[in-house]
Protein backbone atom coordinates (compact mmCIF):
# COMPACT_ATOMS: atom_id res chain seq x y z
CA UNK A 1 0.00 0.00 0.00
CA UNK A 2 1.67 3.13 -0.96
CA UNK A 3 0.95 5.43 1.93
CA UNK A 4 1.24 8.59 0.05
CA UNK A 5 3.55 10.18 2.84
CA UNK A 6 6.06 11.58 0.50
CA UNK A 7 7.49 14.88 1.81
CA UNK A 8 4.60 15.14 4.26
CA UNK A 9 5.73 16.80 7.65
CA UNK A 10 5.90 15.20 11.00
CA UNK A 11 6.66 15.99 14.86
CA UNK A 12 7.21 12.78 16.58
CA UNK A 13 8.35 13.36 20.02
CA UNK A 14 10.18 10.32 22.07
CA UNK A 15 11.67 9.65 18.89
CA UNK A 16 15.37 8.80 20.55
CA UNK A 17 13.81 5.04 21.59
CA UNK A 18 10.93 3.08 21.61
CA UNK A 19 8.18 3.34 20.04
CA UNK A 20 8.90 7.03 18.74
CA UNK A 21 11.89 5.82 16.99
CA UNK A 22 9.93 3.05 15.49
CA UNK A 23 7.57 5.15 14.21
CA UNK A 24 10.25 8.25 12.94
CA UNK A 25 12.29 5.74 11.37
CA UNK A 26 9.56 4.17 9.61
CA UNK A 27 7.57 7.68 8.54
CA UNK A 28 11.18 9.02 7.01
CA UNK A 29 11.70 5.50 5.43
CA UNK A 30 8.01 5.57 4.04
CA UNK A 31 9.25 9.14 2.44
CA UNK A 32 8.24 11.89 4.63
CA UNK A 33 9.85 14.76 6.91
CA UNK A 34 10.32 14.44 10.66
CA UNK A 35 10.56 16.72 13.21
CA UNK A 36 12.66 14.61 15.77
CA UNK A 37 11.67 16.10 19.13
CA UNK A 38 13.51 14.48 22.19
CA UNK A 39 15.86 15.21 25.29
CA UNK A 40 19.29 13.45 23.91
CA UNK A 41 20.56 15.30 20.64
CA UNK A 42 23.70 13.28 20.38
CA UNK A 43 21.35 10.18 19.86
CA UNK A 44 18.88 11.81 17.55
CA UNK A 45 22.37 12.42 15.30
CA UNK A 46 23.22 8.53 15.72
CA UNK A 47 20.30 7.35 15.54
CA UNK A 48 18.69 9.32 11.87
CA UNK A 49 22.08 10.50 10.56
CA UNK A 50 21.22 8.87 6.95
CA UNK A 51 17.89 10.82 7.30
CA UNK A 52 19.83 13.91 7.64
CA UNK A 53 18.06 15.56 4.79
CA UNK A 54 14.35 14.35 5.92
CA UNK A 55 14.81 15.46 9.31
CA UNK A 56 15.18 18.69 11.29
CA UNK A 57 16.04 17.96 15.24
CA UNK A 58 14.47 19.88 18.55
CA UNK A 59 16.44 18.79 21.41
CA UNK A 60 14.64 19.07 24.89
CA UNK A 61 12.22 18.22 27.51
CA UNK A 62 8.52 18.03 26.51
CA UNK A 63 7.38 19.11 29.94
CA UNK A 64 9.77 22.68 29.20
CA UNK A 65 7.70 25.48 27.50
CA UNK A 66 10.43 26.06 25.60
CA UNK A 67 10.43 22.81 23.85
CA UNK A 68 6.81 23.58 23.47
CA UNK A 69 7.70 27.30 21.91
CA UNK A 70 10.16 25.37 19.58
CA UNK A 71 7.73 22.99 17.93
CA UNK A 72 5.14 25.54 17.41
CA UNK A 73 7.43 27.80 15.67
CA UNK A 74 8.64 25.29 13.84
CA UNK A 75 5.07 24.45 11.83
CA UNK A 76 3.69 27.79 12.45
CA UNK A 77 4.61 29.11 9.09
CA UNK A 78 6.12 26.06 7.24
CA UNK A 79 2.74 23.65 8.12
CA UNK A 80 2.89 20.33 8.89
CA UNK A 81 0.48 16.76 8.26
CA UNK A 82 0.35 15.51 12.03
CA UNK A 83 2.04 14.58 15.23
CA UNK A 84 2.90 11.54 17.20
CA UNK A 85 2.24 12.45 20.64
CA UNK A 86 4.54 10.17 23.04
CA UNK A 87 7.05 9.88 26.08
CA UNK A 88 7.68 7.92 28.72
CA UNK A 89 5.60 7.04 31.69
CA UNK A 90 5.78 8.01 35.36
CA UNK A 91 6.70 6.30 38.74
CA UNK A 92 5.32 3.05 39.40
CA UNK A 93 3.51 1.91 42.87
CA UNK A 94 0.35 0.85 43.97
CA UNK A 95 -1.79 3.66 45.30
CA UNK A 96 -0.95 3.41 49.17
CA UNK A 97 2.63 3.90 47.85
CA UNK A 98 2.28 7.22 46.30
CA UNK A 99 2.69 10.67 47.78
CA UNK A 100 0.97 14.06 46.45
CA UNK A 101 4.25 14.90 45.07
CA UNK A 102 4.42 12.13 42.43
CA UNK A 103 0.54 13.08 41.80
CA UNK A 104 2.12 16.31 40.83
CA UNK A 105 4.81 15.03 39.01
CA UNK A 106 2.99 12.45 36.65
CA UNK A 107 0.79 15.11 36.00
CA UNK A 108 3.42 17.34 34.24
CA UNK A 109 5.02 14.20 32.52
CA UNK A 110 2.18 12.01 31.07
CA UNK A 111 -0.49 14.64 30.79
CA UNK A 112 0.01 18.32 31.45
CA UNK A 113 3.06 18.83 28.36
CA UNK A 114 0.62 16.78 26.06
CA UNK A 115 -2.98 18.87 26.41
CA UNK A 116 -0.63 22.17 26.24
CA UNK A 117 0.84 20.82 22.72
CA UNK A 118 -2.36 20.03 21.38
CA UNK A 119 -3.72 23.13 21.79
CA UNK A 120 -1.05 24.54 20.42
CA UNK A 121 -1.05 22.65 17.42
CA UNK A 122 -4.88 21.78 16.76
CA UNK A 123 -5.95 25.21 15.34
CA UNK A 124 -2.84 24.77 13.05
CA UNK A 125 -4.20 21.18 11.30
CA UNK A 126 -8.09 23.20 11.50
CA UNK A 127 -7.11 25.85 10.01
CA UNK A 128 -5.36 23.51 7.03
CA UNK A 129 -8.29 21.14 6.86
CA UNK A 130 -6.32 17.92 7.11
CA UNK A 131 -4.19 16.62 9.85
CA UNK A 132 -3.60 13.76 12.17
CA UNK A 133 -2.75 13.60 15.78
CA UNK A 134 -2.02 10.21 17.41
CA UNK A 135 -1.56 9.86 20.75
CA UNK A 136 0.94 7.04 22.38
CA UNK A 137 -0.80 5.66 26.17
CA UNK A 138 -0.91 2.33 27.18
CA UNK A 139 -3.40 -0.70 27.78
CA UNK A 140 -4.08 0.29 31.20
CA UNK A 141 -6.64 2.55 30.13
CA UNK A 142 -8.89 -0.01 29.24
CA UNK A 143 -7.78 -2.33 32.21
CA UNK A 144 -5.49 -1.11 35.43
CA UNK A 145 -2.40 -2.35 35.58
CA UNK A 146 -1.60 -3.84 39.44
CA UNK A 147 1.17 -1.05 40.64
CA UNK A 148 0.88 1.77 37.87
CA UNK A 149 -1.20 3.74 39.80
CA UNK A 150 -0.12 6.72 38.00
CA UNK A 151 0.47 5.92 34.44
CA UNK A 152 -3.42 4.37 35.04
CA UNK A 153 -4.82 7.21 36.34
CA UNK A 154 -3.65 10.21 33.94
CA UNK A 155 -3.30 8.24 30.81
CA UNK A 156 -6.99 7.02 30.83
CA UNK A 157 -7.53 10.99 31.29
CA UNK A 158 -5.69 11.98 28.55
CA UNK A 159 -7.92 9.45 26.65
CA UNK A 160 -10.96 11.51 27.72
CA UNK A 161 -9.18 14.70 26.73
CA UNK A 162 -8.39 13.17 23.06
CA UNK A 163 -11.87 11.31 22.26
CA UNK A 164 -13.48 15.38 23.43
CA UNK A 165 -10.87 16.93 21.04
CA UNK A 166 -12.04 14.63 18.23
CA UNK A 167 -15.17 15.25 18.66
CA UNK A 168 -14.61 19.04 18.41
CA UNK A 169 -12.96 18.75 15.09
CA UNK A 170 -13.79 16.00 13.30
CA UNK A 171 -15.65 17.97 10.34
CA UNK A 172 -12.45 19.88 9.75
CA UNK A 173 -10.61 17.00 8.47
CA UNK A 174 -8.49 16.41 11.07
CA UNK A 175 -8.54 12.87 13.47
CA UNK A 176 -7.43 12.62 17.02
CA UNK A 177 -6.65 8.44 17.58
CA UNK A 178 -5.02 6.60 20.89
CA UNK A 179 -2.53 4.04 20.32
CA UNK A 180 -2.84 1.75 23.36
CA UNK A 181 -0.05 -0.70 23.58
CA UNK A 182 0.72 -3.60 25.97
CA UNK A 183 3.71 -5.34 26.52
CA UNK A 184 6.55 -4.54 24.26
CA UNK A 185 10.08 -5.11 24.03
CA UNK A 186 11.12 -1.47 24.13
CA UNK A 187 13.26 -0.02 27.02
CA UNK A 188 10.05 1.33 28.71
CA UNK A 189 9.37 -2.47 29.69
CA UNK A 190 12.50 -2.56 31.53
CA UNK A 191 11.46 -0.53 34.75
CA UNK A 192 7.81 -2.69 34.69
CA UNK A 193 10.21 -6.29 34.82
CA UNK A 194 12.08 -4.40 37.36
CA UNK A 195 9.35 -3.64 39.43
CA UNK A 196 7.43 -7.26 39.07
CA UNK A 197 10.96 -8.68 39.99
CA UNK A 198 11.21 -6.97 43.32
CA UNK A 199 7.35 -7.11 44.22
CA UNK A 200 7.42 -10.42 43.69
CA UNK A 201 11.32 -11.72 44.83
CA UNK A 202 11.83 -13.55 41.61
CA UNK A 203 14.73 -12.77 39.37
CA UNK A 204 14.35 -10.07 36.30
CA UNK A 205 13.92 -13.75 33.84
CA UNK A 206 10.90 -14.96 35.82
CA UNK A 207 9.42 -11.68 35.59
CA UNK A 208 9.83 -11.54 32.08
CA UNK A 209 9.06 -15.13 31.41
CA UNK A 210 5.57 -14.42 33.20
CA UNK A 211 5.00 -11.46 31.72
CA UNK A 212 5.40 -13.40 28.17
CA UNK A 213 3.44 -16.73 29.36
CA UNK A 214 0.21 -14.16 30.10
CA UNK A 215 0.09 -12.52 26.65
CA UNK A 216 -1.90 -14.88 24.65
CA UNK A 217 0.52 -14.49 20.91
CA UNK A 218 3.08 -16.04 23.53
CA UNK A 219 5.10 -13.04 23.26
CA UNK A 220 6.16 -9.39 23.60
CA UNK A 221 5.22 -6.90 20.80
CA UNK A 222 8.09 -5.33 18.60
CA UNK A 223 8.46 -1.62 18.14
CA UNK A 224 8.08 -1.86 14.57
CA UNK A 225 4.74 -4.24 14.53
CA UNK A 226 3.32 -0.52 16.51
CA UNK A 227 5.10 1.62 14.33
CA UNK A 228 3.70 0.34 11.07
CA UNK A 229 -0.01 0.76 12.88
CA UNK A 230 0.68 4.00 14.00
CA UNK A 231 2.11 4.90 10.32
CA UNK A 232 -1.23 4.30 8.81
CA UNK A 233 -3.26 6.25 11.65
CA UNK A 234 -0.79 8.94 10.49
CA UNK A 235 -2.04 8.75 7.13
CA UNK A 236 -4.87 10.19 5.02
CA UNK A 237 -5.84 6.60 4.62
CA UNK A 238 -7.13 6.50 7.60
CA UNK A 239 -9.54 9.86 7.65
CA UNK A 240 -12.78 7.76 8.65
CA UNK A 241 -10.64 6.92 11.69
CA UNK A 242 -10.81 9.15 14.76
CA UNK A 243 -11.50 9.05 18.30
CA UNK A 244 -10.66 5.48 18.78
CA UNK A 245 -8.42 4.10 21.37
CA UNK A 246 -6.78 0.81 19.31
CA UNK A 247 -5.22 -1.83 21.44
CA UNK A 248 -1.93 -3.60 20.14
CA UNK A 249 -1.34 -5.86 22.84
CA UNK A 250 -1.28 -9.53 21.70
CA UNK A 251 -4.76 -10.25 23.38
CA UNK A 252 -3.96 -9.42 26.80
CA UNK A 253 -7.14 -7.01 27.65
CA UNK A 254 -9.57 -9.29 28.57
CA UNK A 255 -12.57 -7.00 28.09
CA UNK A 256 -14.77 -8.11 24.75
CA UNK A 257 -14.13 -4.41 23.62
CA UNK A 258 -10.60 -4.70 24.05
Amino acid sequence: MDLKLTNQRFIVCGASSGFGEAVARLLLTEGARVILVARREELLHDKFGDFEHQSEIIAGSLTSEKTLDRIFNSVQNQGFHGVFINAGGPSTGTPLETRMSDWDEAWQSVMRWKIDLSLRLAPLLVNNGYGRILFLESQSVKQPLPALTLSNAFRAAVVGFAKTLALEIAAKGVTVNVLAPGSHATPAIERVIKNKSSQENISYEEAKMTMEKNIPVGRMGKGEELASLAVYLLSEHSSFITGQTISHDGGSISGIFG
